[in-house]
């Protein structure tokens, strides 16, 4: 295990190329924004509750498969968390007990949507700052990437007009200036994958010219299987910063070059992406 001296940056791949980054693309929930924190505390008894059903889950055997699942599918769109959904219900319980993947998309987003709202409304009457909805130092990282001349875009697995809508809620639309992509209803099209393609190929990149952030492994994969410099972030999200030690060992096995506990040490992160040059 590599560390830069005084900082909580994590190098797994102290081969890879750093100092030629010209664009940056970024997930949303969890990497930024905290705005969702808990999903999978809403997710996961929903899932539990339908594939269960009247007989309950008295072995816990559902629980423990749910859990694993929604673990490995950090950053996936919502669409294809729920067709596994509907095929776990049709496995365990009759393909005539499912309902469409979209009914439970619907379910889903009705109850997340409950404290999602409600921090929002926090946020227009000033009871809770933007800083306090985001991860520490997150502004101030894509800032000084901006500044820096790097290209920024937003890719996340949640509906485009959430993702839209909140980012400008927290200020920081403006900076991904690439755009910001969400996912499209019910369309099953990975979009990160396609907008980590879409970045490489327009503007004719090699792999060490683009890092991918994430703290899911979805874009952590895409973005190595292509080249990319991949950050991975694995923070406590309740408290905004410091270390969730199962997000690090799933970044880590998604193939992470580089593990963040958060952005507040981002001169250090700076110096690192690009080495020899101001921070």
């Amino acid at each position: 295990m590599n560390r830069i001296a005084s900082a909580p940056t994590e190098v797994l791949s102290p081969q890879i190329v750093r100092g030629r980054l010209r664009h940056a693309l970024f997930d949303f929930d969890g990497t930024l924004s905290v705005i969702r924190e808990g999903w999978e505390r809403i997710m996961a008894p929903l899932m539990v509750e339908v594939i269960a059903g009247e007989a309950g889950d008295p072995g816990g055997s559902i629980r423990r498969e749910v859990d694993t699942y929604v673990d490995e599918s950090t950053g996936v769109q919502t669409i294809l968390q729920m067709d596994w959904l509907a095929h776990a219900v049709a496995r365990r319980r009759g393909p005539n007990q499912a309902l469409s993947a979209e009914a439970y998309k619907a379910i889903y987003n009705e109850r997340l949507l409950i404290p999602v709202r409600e921090r929002l409304r926090r946020l227009e009457r000033g009871e809770v700052t933007r800083e306090d909805l985001m991860l520490a130092g997150a502004e101030d990282f894509l800032r000084r990437l901006t500044d820096r001349g790097l290209t920024l875009y937003l890719a996340s697995g949640t509906d485009e007009e959430h993702v839209l809508h909140e980012s400008a809620a927290l200020g920081v639309a403006r900076y991904f200036r690439g755009g910001i992509h969400g996912a499209q209803g019910a369309s099953r099209v990975e979009s990160k994958g396609k907008v980590i393609r879409w970045i490489l190929e327009s503007h004719q990149l090699e792999g060490p010219e683009l890092l991918v952030v994430g703290d899911g492994p979805v874009e952590i994969r895409e973005g190595k299987a292509r080249g990319a410099v991949a950050l991975g972030v694995a923070s406590d999200e309740a408290r905004r910063r410091g270390l969730n030690p199962r997000k690090r060992d799933r970044l880590a096995k998604a193939g992470a070059d580089l593990i963040i506990p958060d952005f507040a040490t981002c001169d250090e992160l700076l110096a690192l992406l690009f080495p020899g040059s101001e921070s």
